[in-house]
């Protein structure tokens, strides 16, 4: 294996874990926002 060909697959690890853990955390942010909004309306 190349070089060119193990950064690709580090990149595509990289975005696999970032997806994993982003998407629930800004689903998380977003649900505190709306009860947050529900408080202060």
């Amino acid at each position: 294996m190349n070089q060119s060909q193990d950064e690709h697959g580090t990149g595509i690890k990289l975005i696999l874990f970032w997806a994993l853990v982003g998407i629930p955390l800004l689903w998380g942010v977003a649900q505190t926002a709306l009860n947050a909004m529900k408080l202060f309306h």
